[in-house]
């Protein structure tokens, strides 16, 4: 058998994986990258990039049908799969390319193929194996189903819904997280009838209830059906449409139904267990500097329990490789990952929830700026809002712990909120800092101005 050395070996080659494998590169470290399928792992070829690049065209399509609005005559024709799909691939494939060079430039050996964990400290691939002064294991997540639900036919994952090629005509949606609201939104956009059935009470369970709130009338108006607090009981399908039975007893016909239950850590048949890391319920647990109970293993991304969210791994992967190089960098809070949901109108939010700020603070102060007192969000034609949650009761001088913000583009103002959080600002030190008019950030800058005791707009 083959034995072949570097500083870091790698399995997985996702977010997590290549963030690491780069950092550890500049930072002088000979690194092995093991990957089974192609680099960029799910983010790039099945998740984030792909699902965003739908989202884009079903924006479009919504803009065509909704010229009148502006004085534009434009009219909807209907959506050409083929079409979207190209544009979705060429996103992709440029992407991967560039990676590709990437790993070239920072003289990271990949090697393509089904990596074996094999303790203490080394991957196997076809007979031969790498060994690592370090091993980061980083072999990410897959799409869930539930005990008894097969995958196959009508009845899809994300996987699938990735490369239809054509727009079904009606759908159930099983999971109103954010994979299901995303595709529920896209097809919709599309012309298609969706059905959202969520467990839990509340569509986007993990957020804020305002933001919840604000989506469900959002969906309402869009035609979009959602059945939240209800479970799903069984499916069954033929050649022409499927049925999912529910809880309640109902039946809902569609032509299919998308599996959105949430992703799954990677790790079965990996060699993990057997190598001895301590393992619950398939996730790799570690402590907060991302070491495994293992000497010199480290996990990063999906298979670490948290917030499964390619930008988590990739930081996590840089975090990692600095830890092995030395440099002892600053612990990760998870609170303070920002978060993202794509649908329309978009939900974006860092640090707690209402809820979580009052578990965790006791007394706290919201306060939430409606987008129909800003400029730029009327001339966009969105409703929404900014939710801030201090803490300390109203009066208290405390740092801003919370904010969830509900609209269209709001995501691409996650920047400025996420520094507020990471930063600890008190609603006083962000008040005085001038935001360009007129833009969405200029409903930031009035909910702090409010929260600060000094509103100028109307607010609720």
């Amino acid at each position: 058998m083959t034995d072949t050395s570097a500083d870091l070996v790698i399995l997985g080659g996702g977010s997590g994986g290549y963030a690491c494998a780069f950092r550890a590169a500049e930072l002088g470290l000979s690194v092995t990258l093991v990957e089974k399928g192609k680099f960029g792992g799910t983010c790039l070829h099945r998740g984030c990039i792909p699902t965003k690049a739908l989202l884009h065209a079903a924006e479009i399509a919504d803009a065509a049908r909704e010229g009148d609005q502006f004085g534009v005559k434009s009219s909807f024709e209907g959506i050409d799969m083929g079409g979207v799909n190209s544009y979705k691939d060429t996103i992709v494939s440029g992407l991967y390319k560039g990676l590709q060079g990437l790993a070239k430039a920072n003289k990271i050996n990949v090697v393509e193929g089904t990596g074996t964990f094999v303790g203490p400290n080394a991957v196997e691939v076809d007979g031969t194996r790498y060994t690592g002064r370090n091993v980061v294991l980083a072999s990410g997540s897959y799409a869930r189903s539930l005990p008894g639900l097969e995958i196959g036919g009508r009845i899809i994952t994300s996987d699938q819904a990735l490369n239809l090629d054509y727009v079904p005509e009606k759908v159930v949606v099983l999971g109103g997280g954010v994979i299901g609201v995303e595709f529920a939104s896209v097809w919709r956009s599309f012309g298609a009838e969706v059905t959202v059935v969520e467990a839990l009470p509340r569509l986007v369970p993990a957020e804020d209830e305002y933001a919840s709130k604000q989506l469900e009338r959002a969906f309402r108006k869009r035609g979009i059906a959602f059945k939240t607090g209800v479970r799903f009981t069984g499916a069954t399908q033929d050649d022409s449409s499927v049925s999912v039975t529910l809880e309640s007893g109902e039946t809902l016909e569609a032509d299919l139904l998308l599996v959105a239950v949430g992703r799954g850590p990677n790790t079965a048949g990996m060699g993990y267990e057997e190598a001895g890391v301590t393992m619950d319920r398939g996730f790799v647990l570690t402590d907060e500097r991302l070491r495994t109970n293992l000497p010199n293993v480290y996990a990063v991304g999906d298979i670490v329990p948290g917030l499964q969210l390619a930008h988590r791994g990739f930081q996590q992967g840089i975090f990692v490789a600095e830890e092995i190089a030395g440099l002892d960098p600053r612990v990760i809070d998870e609170a303070g990952i920002p978060r993202v949901t794509y649908c329309k109108p978009e939900v974006a939010s860092v640090g707690l929830t209402e809820a979580q700020a009052k578990e965790r603070h006791g007394d706290v102060e919201t306060l939430v700026y409606d987008l129909a007192g800003n400029g730029k969000s009327k001339i966009l034609k969105t409703a929404g809002g900014v939710k801030v949650i201090k803490a300390g009761g109203k009066g208290e001088a405390g740092p801003v712990v919370g904010i969830t913000m509900v609209g269209e583009r709001v995501g691409e103002l996650i920047g400025e909120a996420q520094l507020i959080y990471n930063w600890e600002a008190f609603p006083e030190d962000v008040a005085p800092l001038v935001h360009a008019h007129p833009t969405q950030t200029e409903a930031i800058g009035e909910a702090f101005l409010a929260l600060a005791g000094k509103p100028l707009h109307v607010h609720g």
